[in-house]
């Protein structure tokens, strides 16, 4: 089943949605895999974007854009995450982005589309908007 999320800094801080074609809504994933607990194997993107929001905030707050930087900053905030990710002990492979661009008054628009089980497997996507630069930063999850 294809799924597909939408991000857009210049639209406003709402979170993306997904797209028409997605039967299942992006931020909340239910597996049911015989496990007791039905929440034990949920890609929850409540919980997920927490997460990525606590790492952009962790690594950008009270920093002013810096072209030298923006590397650092991305593989930090990726690396945070995937260290959060992996203490929630779910059976997902994970793959995180991130992207930092200066505010100069231009949009960015970024999408994607997901050809996978949408029954099991999850996505979801933040924006922040920060003084100097916006951050987009997503976390696919894949069920192992």
């Amino acid at each position: 089943l294809a799924q597909a999320i939408l991000a857009h800094p210049a639209a406003g801080p709402s979170a993306p949605t997904p797209s028409s074609h997605s039967p299942v809504p992006a931020h909340r994933v239910r597996v049911q895999a015989g496990m007791e607990d039905e929440g034990e194997n949920e890609f929850v993107g409540e919980q997920v974007n927490e997460i990525l929001k606590n790492a952009i905030t962790k690594n950008l707050s009270n920093v002013h854009y810096n072209k030298d930087r923006v590397n650092s900053w991305s593989t930090s905030i990726i690396d945070d995450t995937l260290k959060e990710l992996a203490k929630l002990n779910k059976p997902f492979k994970y793959v995180v982005t991130c992207v930092i661009m200066q505010k100069s008054g231009s949009s960015l628009h970024n999408g994607v589309s997901l050809f996978w089980d949408t029954k099991t497997d999850g996505a979801t996507c933040v924006q922040v908007g920060l003084d100097t630069m916006d951050c987009i930063a997503s976390v696919f999850g894949c069920m192992i």
